[in-house]
């Protein structure tokens, strides 16, 4: 299954190695589903992600480039050809929607759900990292 990660996961994951977005982060690849990725959320990753208060202690722009690459070589490439803005409150978000929307992505995975209040309209689902990883464990039991 393919899901979009948004940039939330990957700030969270690069803040603490403890939590559900590390734990999701660090399975890639993985067998349970894949990342969707257009090149505006991955020029937004590269942006917020290199910001000296995003990167973890120690890190420096070129490692943290490097694993956004890694990130992106794993990733399903989606071009986006239908733009559904304005779809959400927050204009910056309309991205996220319009790629899993393309990708058909069921799921945007994010610290921020009301943000995607709405999304459910086109069969996406915003869910927490944490939510995410106990589903797709449900689905390996299965």
């Amino acid at each position: 299954m393919r899901v979009v990660f948004d940039t939330s996961v990957l700030v969270a994951a690069a803040r603490s190695r403890r939590g559900a977005s590390f734990a999701l982060v660090r399975s890639i690849p993985s067998p349970d589903f894949e990342i969707g990725l257009s090149v505006a959320l991955y020029t937004e990753w590269q942006d917020v992600l290199t910001r000296p208060e995003h990167r973890p202690p120690g890190q420096t722009v070129e490692i943290v480039l490097g694993f956004l690459r890694y990130l992106a070589a794993n990733a399903w490439l989606q071009d986006i050809y239908f733009l559904w803005r304005p779809f959400l409150s927050d204009p910056g978000d309309d991205m996220i929607v319009e790629l899993a929307f393309a990708a058909n992505c069921p799921y945007i995975v994010t610290h921020n759900g009301r943000d995607f209040r709405g999304c459910e309209k086109l069969g996406i689902k915003a869910m927490t990292p944490c939510d995410f990883l106990k589903m797709i464990g449900e689905n390996r039991k299965q």
